[in-house]
């Protein structure tokens, strides 16, 4: 009984040539591309550290004593662990107040921001009217302006409107910023008109449509122009200097930029300083760690026609 011999694989063939072929090409690939791999990892761990010790010897020196903080700047532990600063700075200091002052100014500009942007930039993207695109470019040209140029004109304003020394002073200068209507503008843009089309057929108005139908819609955009609003207000400080000059009104921002004169007491203030440099950041820090995945989420919120 005669077996028919199988023809030759190539799979499966012995041939040394061909084994040599394929199977050193394949381990160097391997091994070039775990080489890149990890220096690609090397190389953001390094940037990770650097953007991230400014805050850890943020948090390390506010727990210091001064002389500790004078001796060993940059040490991530203290010496001696001790919350005097935070205590100083509650307790003996007008921080309570500054604090309170900036999350009223900046959930005010915040909750502007949203809907003043919002209406201006659905405004400029759905309504036809005469000088749309004057305005526009108008937009884009403020955009372009240094906000510093601006603080002396602003300060005019604000005196002759007489609400220098307000929160009015320090919070409707602020209710609207270009780059929001540049963002919502755009945006809105990217909504298909045909969304629209059905409401207007049932009745709806113009506000109607935006408020129950477009903005809906427009959640990621929403969600960036909170947490640039938010970031904006919290932190501003050009601003609040030449619009306020009552201790009563004064802000985190402001407030903590007069420790560098020194105000508490003697001494360095390392401590003190960045205690309240680490307050000021949590909030900021937590609203955008909340919310980082849907910043200007392009899947979400999207239409299929």
């Amino acid at each position: 009984m005669t077996i028919a011999a199988k023809p030759a694989d190539a799979r499966t063939t012995s041939d040394p040539a061909l084994t040599y072929r394929g199977g050193p090409q394949k381990r160097q690939r391997s091994t070039g591309t775990v080489v890149a791999t990890s220096i690609t990892y090397a190389i953001l761990i390094v940037i990770a550290i650097v953007y991230i010790m400014p805050f850890l010897i943020q948090i390390a020196t506010s727990f210091k004593t001064d002389a500790d903080a004078t001796a060993n700047p940059v040490s991530l532990i203290p010496q001696t662990w001790t919350t005097a600063a935070y205590t100083k700075l509650f307790l003996n200091s007008d921080f309570p107040t500054w604090f309170k002052n900036s999350v009223i100014v900046t959930i005010v500009v915040t909750l502007g921001r949203v809907f003043f942007n919002s209406l201006a930039g659905y405004a400029l993207a759905r309504l036809h009217f005469r000088g749309r695109g004057v305005i526009f470019a108008a937009l884009v040209a403020v955009m372009s302006v240094p906000m510093v140029t601006l603080l002396i004109p602003k300060f005019l304003v604000i005196n002759q409107l007489g609400i220098y020394d307000s929160y009015a002073g320090m919070i409707i200068p602020l209710l609207t910023d270009a780059a929001g209507v540049f963002i919502m503008k755009n945006f809105f843009e990217s909504i298909p008109p045909s969304v629209e089309e059905q409401a207007r057929i049932d009745g709806a108005g113009t506000f109607r449509v935006f408020w129950s139908i477009v903005l809906p819609m427009a959640r990621p955009a929403l969600i960036t122009i909170v947490i640039l609003s938010f970031q904006g207000s919290w932190n501003e400080l050009a601003h609040f200097i030449i619009s306020t000059q009552d201790p009563a009104l004064t802000t985190l921002t402001k407030g903590v930029a007069g420790l560098a004169s020194g105000q508490l007491s003697q001494g360095n203030q390392y401590p003190i300083k960045l205690a309240a440099a680490a307050i000021m950041t949590i909030p900021v820090a937590v609203l955008f760690f909340i919310f980082q995945r849907r910043i200007m989420n392009s899947s979400e919120g999207a239409v299929k026609e």
